[in-house]
């Protein structure tokens, strides 16, 4: 299934809002939350998804009344891990 990354700004969000939040984001009908990276301070907030489209991610933050600013399809990810053995096929690390 298609993974999607995500960028929300919340400027004020607490950690007690966030915790309200979370048992309707976790039961969302048309997307999977998988993991969110949070700076309450500066009130940015990056997720991922995995949803069948765009459109139904979308659907799901429109319910759950989630702004957004920005929605991307991934088209990688890669690990420390995974990085470090493409480097050394590649001859770039012994």
């Amino acid at each position: 299934m298609p993974q999607y990354m995500t960028i929300h700004r919340a400027p004020g969000l607490l950690r007690e809002q966030w915790a309200e939040n979370a048992p309707s984001v976790h039961a969302g009908e048309h997307a999977r939350f998988v993991q969110a990276h949070v700076n309450l301070g500066a009130g940015f907030i990056f997720t991922i998804y995995e949803a069948p489209s765009q459109d139904k991610l979308i659907e799901q933050f429109e319910e759950l009344g989630l702004p957004y600013e920005e929605i991307h399809e991934v088209q990688f990810s890669q690990s420390f891990a995974e990085m470090e053995q493409m480097l050394k096929q590649m001859g770039q690390l012994s």
